[in-house]
């Protein structure tokens, strides 16, 4: 990634190069589902064939592209946590950094955005490759939460979770393992706080709140605080964030 938040795959040099850069570039313009070997090798310069021989079949590019869109926004935010962390930042200022180093990201690449959580693909699905890349957004927001609550920064729910678990065992590995009351159900508020900051980034790229709201980046930050509340998570709103 660049320092304007567009995506650059780690190495990525030569013809595959090429070719998911001018597949990005469609993106916007055609979105996933009008997204064709054809129409790539019109856009580089490209014999279909030359195409082909990297990725033979649409859905082998869509899903080179799946991969690089969630590592580029996962690297964003484990800088912007690092960054932080390095800072002394509390949890809650943690939270608020990798937010929103998630959405310069979104913002910065609206048809990667589009392409990881906007609508399905019709006829894709994603391999099972693309998982642990996916997976890095929601391991950072874990670990911020995992050190609040070894630090004491969260405060016990007033209504916690009752009844059997929810989890599947991979949330629970991702996490590493479910707290102890008054904490026990803090991974499942977790993903709550992780599908919350998703369906706000839609709202945002998707330009559903620009008719509600004065300042959106403002009320960003607001609606993180507010969703990080569910976790017992005090986040830091407004320019000063120390």
């Amino acid at each position: 990634m660049d320092d304007s938040g567009t995506s650059v795959a780690a190495g990525s040099t030569g013809l595959p190069a090429t070719i998911k850069d001018s597949a990005r570039q469609l993106l916007p313009k055609v979105g996933a589902g009008g997204l064709t070997l054809d129409a790539v090798a019109a856009s580089s310069g490209l014999a279909v064939t030359e195409v082909e021989a990297v990725f033979p079949h649409r859905d082998d590019l869509l899903t080179a592209l799946v991969i690089d869109a969630y590592d580029a926004s996962g690297a964003a935010m484990e800088q912007a946590d690092r960054a932080a962390g390095d800072a002394g930042a509390s949890a809650g200022t943690r939270l608020l950094a990798v937010t929103r180093a998630l959405r310069t990201w979104s913002f910065a690449n609206p048809g990667e955005f589009t392409l990881i959580y906007g609508s399905p693909v019709p006829e894709y699905h994603a391999p099972q490759e693309t998982v642990p890349p996916a997976s890095r957004t929601p391991a950072v927001l874990a670990g911020i939460v995992r050190a609040a609550l070894q630090a004491g920064e969260l405060t016990p729910p007033g209504r916690p979770l009752t009844g059997p678990s929810l989890l599947l065992p991979e949330a629970v590995e991702l996490f590493g393992g479910v707290p102890e009351a008054p904490f026990s159900d803090v991974v499942e508020r977790g993903i709550v706080l992780w599908s919350s900051l998703i369906g706000l980034l839609v709202f945002q790229v998707f330009s559903r709140t620009h008719d509600s709201v004065r300042d959106e980046s403002a009320f960003f930050d607001f609606a993180v605080a507010v969703a990080a509340e569910s976790i017992g998570l005090v986040v830091p709103t407004g320019d000063n964030t120390d």
